[in-house]
This record gives C-alpha cells, sequence and structure tokens, in this order.
C-alpha cells in the first residue's frame, strides 16, 4: 500500500505480462523460444516483448499485425525509459514499484487457492519469475510516463490550430458513437460509534497478543486486510516522507523502533503500527489493516440520506453542482460539478462502456433525470452509495466542430505531443547506442533507428 497507500491492480497490463508465457508454452519445434530483438542504451527489447503487445492488441481487436511498428513503439518507449533514469528531477520510485509489484502479486494469488495454481496459469516457474516480470513492466511504465511528461508539460493547442487540425484530418476522424454525460454524488457509508469501536476493539486485541509474545508478523499474515503488505507480515520497505497519507505517517514517525501504535484511521480503515527502521527521512515499518466495511444497516443510512438530498435538488433547492460540493465524497469529481470525465479526457462517455451498475440504474432516463440512491463499488473496491445525473445525451454522429470542440481539441494537442516527444527522440539518436536484430532489416520504420544490426 505505497504511493498514498494507493495501489490501483491493472489485471489489463498482465494480459500483456502472460501471454507470451502462454504462447511459449505452445511452440511448435525450431521455432524462436525468445531473445533479444533490440537494445537502446542498456535498455533492452525482447523478442517476447514484441509478441506480447501483437497478442494482447490482437485480443482487444486491432487489426493491426505489423511487427515493425510494435517494435519501434517499444524502441520509442524504452528511450524514453533509459532518458527518464539519467533524468535528475524525475523521481527514483525503484522501492515503491517493488512493493507496489508485491501488491499486484499478492492481489493476483487471492483470486486462486495456491501460489502453485497461480503459477501454473499464468505459465512462470517462480514466485520470485512473476514479480519481477510484474515489476519490469511497471519500472518501464512509470519511468517512460514520466519522461513524456517532463517533455510535453508546456505543450497547448491554440483555437487556429484546432481549426487547422479538424480542416486537415476531419475526412480521417471516427464518427461518434452514442454517448451520454454523467454527474454523480458519491457518500461513504458512515460506520456507526459501535462498529468504529468494535474494530478498535480487534486491534487492541491484535496488540495485546504481540506484546504478550505473538510476533507482529505472524498476526499481519493472519488479519490484515491490506493485499499488498499482508503476505510479506505487514512490511513495507524504504518508505519516504510523504508517501503514505498522513495519520499513518504522523503515527509512524511519532514511534520509537519496535515501539507499536494504538489503533488509528485513515481513509483505508484502522490500523496498528510498528516502526521498524528509521534513517532520515526513509523508515521500514509493519502495519495491520482492519477495513472500515459497512454493514447493510450503514449501506441503508447513507442511501437514505442521499435520496433526501436527491430530492433537494429536484425540489429547486440546491443544484447537483453546489450538492457535490457540499456532500460528494469522491475527491475527482466532487470539485467539478460531479461530472464523470470519460476515457478521452472529455466529458463524454461512450454508452456501451458505461459499467453495468451504472447503466442498470440509467436505464429509462431522459436528460437532466437523476437515480434514486444506489449502491456501488469505487475503484478500490469499496463500498459506496451514489446518485446518477444525465447530464446529456448525444446519438451517435460523424464529429464536427461545433458538436466535438473539446475532443477535437485535445486530438490536435495529442498530436503536437507526438511531434514532441518525436523531436526529443530523434535528437537523442546520434548520442545513443541502439542495435537492432537483423531479423527486422526490412522493417520501415518511421525513425531513423537501424544505426546498428546483429545477425540471427
Amino acid at each position: 500500500m505505497t504511493n498514498k497507500l494507493k495501489i490501483t491492480f491493472l489485471f489489463g497490463i498482465f494480459m500483456i505480462l502472460f501471454s507470451a508465457n502462454m504462447m511459449k508454452a505452445q511452440l511448435k519445434p525450431g521455432e524462436l523460444v525468445d531473445g533479444i530483438a533490440a537494445v537502446i542504451g542498456d535498455e533492452i527489447v525482447l523478442e517476447s516483448d514484441v509478441n506480447e503487445q501483437m497478442n494482447y492488441a490482437k485480443q482487444q481487436g486491432a487489426s493491426n499485425t505489423d511487427k515493425c511498428e510494435f517494435l519501434e513503439n517499444l524502441i520509442n518507449n524504452k528511450l524514453l525509459v533509459y532518458e527518464a533514469k539519467k533524468d535528475t528531477l524525475i523521481e527514483n520510485r525503484s522501492a515503491a514499484i517493488k512493493e507496489q509489484a508485491n501488491g499486484k502479486y499478492a492481489q493476483l494469488l487471492s483470486q486462486f487457492p495456491d501460489e502453485k495454481s497461480m503459477l501454473a496459469a499464468y505459465k512462470f516457474r517462480t514466485g520470485y519469475e512473476m514479480k519481477n516480470a510484474i515489476e519490469k513492466i511497471d519500472t518501464d511504465t512509470y519511468y517512460g510516463q514520466a519522461k513524456y511528461q517532463r517533455i510535453t508539460e508546456k505543450a497547448d493547442v491554440t483555437p487556429n490550430e484546432v481549426t487547422d487540425f479538424f480542416n486537415l484530418y476531419k475526412m480521417q476522424l471516427p464518427e461518434i458513437k452514442d454517448e451520454v454525460s454523467l454527474a454523480q454524488i458519491v457518500m461513504n457509508p458512515k460506520l456507526t460509534e459501535a462498529h468504529k469501536q468494535e474494530i478498535i476493539d480487534r486491534l487492541n486485541k491484535i496488540k495485546k497478543d504481540i506484546l504478550g509474545g505473538e510476533s507482529f508478523e505472524s498476526q499481519a499474515r493472519i488479519y490484515s486486510e491490506d493485499p499488498g503488505s499482508a503476505p510479506n507480515g505487514g512490511l513495507m520497505k524504504n518508505i519516504t516522507k510523504g508517501q503514505m497519507v498522513k495519520p499513518f505517517e504522523a503515527a509512524a514517525l511519532n514511534l520509537q523502533e519496535g515501539e507499536i501504535s494504538d489503533p488509528i484511521e485513515s481513509e483505508f480503515g484502522y490500523h496498528i503500527i510498528q516502526l521498524v527502521r528509521k534513517a532520515g527521512k526513509v523508515y521500514d515499518a509493519r502495519h495491520i489493516l482492519l477495513m472500515a466495511t459497512p454493514t447493510e444497516a450503514e449501506i441503508k443510512t447513507a442511501k437514505v440520506k442521499l435520496d433526501s438530498i436527491r430530492t433537494l435538488i429536484i425540489d429547486g433547492k440546491t443544484t447537483f453542482k453546489d450538492a457535490s460540493f457540499r456532500f460528494s465524497d469522491d475527491k475527482r469529481t466532487k470539485f467539478n460539478a460531479g461530472i464523470i470525465p470519460g476515457a478521452d479526457g472529455s466529458n463524454k462517455i461512450e454508452r456501451e462502456s458505461i459499467p453495468g451498475s451504472i447503466s442498470y440504474e440509467l436505464a429509462g432516463l431522459n436528460k437532466g433525470d437523476i437515480t434514486s440512491a444506489f449502491d456501488d463499488e469505487d475503484e478500490r473496491k469499496r463500498k459506496v452509495v451514489k446518485i446518477v445525473k444525465m447530464e446529456d445525451v448525444i446519438p451517435a454522429h460523424k464529429i464536427t466542430m461545433e458538436t466535438d470542440y473539446d475532443r477535437i481539441k485535445q486530438m490536435a494537442l495529442n498530436k503536437k505531443k507526438n511531434e514532441l516527444i518525436e523531436k526529443f527522440v530523434n535528437s537523442k539518436l546520434p548520442t545513443t547506442f541502439i542495435s537492432i536484430n537483423g531479423r527486422y532489416d526490412s522493417c520501415n520504420f518511421k525513425g531513423a533507428w537501424k544505426k546498428q544490426t546483429t545477425k540471427k
């Protein structure tokens, strides 16, 4: 539970990771198992990396099967990773990434009866090998994105540039599918004082057992509900100041080494913490987390409160925007009138991509209608209660400046950012060691990558 104790389990990326391992089990005699496809600086692209990207793209419905293009995309990203690791303004997050990889591994493991069956399913020989694979992808993702952000952070487009982009590419722009614009008010059901005290009492009992001779490590493995650290006995290493949520950090840094805190509350639930080691602004700690999971009665209470807010909005006594700001617990949307952002950064969402739990509640609603309160899960799989407003309904149509200016502006901005990245990459080619395997001699790359080749 690093990076503000927020771990996002991106299961889609594991399809990229594991598809090649499954593929290797089905290779025919004489086929290439793996090898180095390219070297950029001291970064390596494996043949399996290229195949993984292609296989995943096909699973997502992509028609492009040009292996050269996939390799070039990987080389581009590896060059960004290589440059990012040399950039002193980009934070080295190796320890946090390793901890995050352990968390993802543990989350996957929780879906199988045991480690052996999970490793067999994903075609890995050992847990160490699988964790390393996860860590490798997370490292490349972090450094590639960080460098991309550094290069493009000042990019912008003028209205004239947006118009020029549209006029140049309008015949190539896709037709827009049925879309909606949605706003929401989200509430985290409040635990009763009795329920809170029950959780605190459980933690105090665990602490008492530890002080009586049980090891913190064993108790964390048994009781902690943090999937990232529980398998490691609650241990989190090399935590830097500012990395954890404030209540956790304040409690941990006020302890002496070996000391255990009283139960403390954070947005994730209730913890007891043991400080293992502290050296300047870096420390190791163990913790046991009990989640603040609401009961059905607590969820019902939240629904009643949210429905009363809905009534105030419908009666004109407040606006959805003001109610979202005052009452919503979703920090991502409460300061933006509750508007749920779309995948492309606009406020429009394709109907077919709306999660089933929300789509069911929206059935039959028209523009301006608001659902009754219903329960759902947030991005961390915690129980929440919400109401959703149908802000707008946009039928399928051909893209135009009048109806889709924000989307066209984002497309133009993305094009400018890609041009900045291309310019940066080209500026580094003369001074960067690049070697591409001779298997790709016939590729017509967009960039001037073919400085050196290695034969099969």
